[in-house]
């Protein structure tokens, strides 16, 4: 299982961070680590699986910034970061 860091800078309110844990929560293969103020944490198993995230996130109407995704393929997530 792979990790990424999702920077979405307009995610800034507890309302916003409802609407896009429901949105991503819907996913297959998705499994949502943390949701703070601009950041969303996630484990998934494939890119196809990351992509869709992306999307997802962009069709609730907010940016994924591109410049700061992290991935990780260590089981344990420690590695990497």
């Amino acid at each position: 299982m792979k990790k990424i860091e999702l920077s979405i800078p307009d995610m800034q309110s507890a309302n916003c961070q409802t609407r896009v844990n429901s949105a991503v929560q819907g996913i297959a293969g998705i499994t949502i680590e943390k949701i703070e103020s601009g950041k969303l944490f996630i484990n998934y198993e494939d890119d196809n699986e990351k992509k869709e995230v992306i999307e997802t996130i962009e069709k609730a109407g907010y940016k994924v910034a591109d410049n700061i995704t992290q991935d990780s393929s260590c089981a344990t997530g420690c590695c990497g970061n």
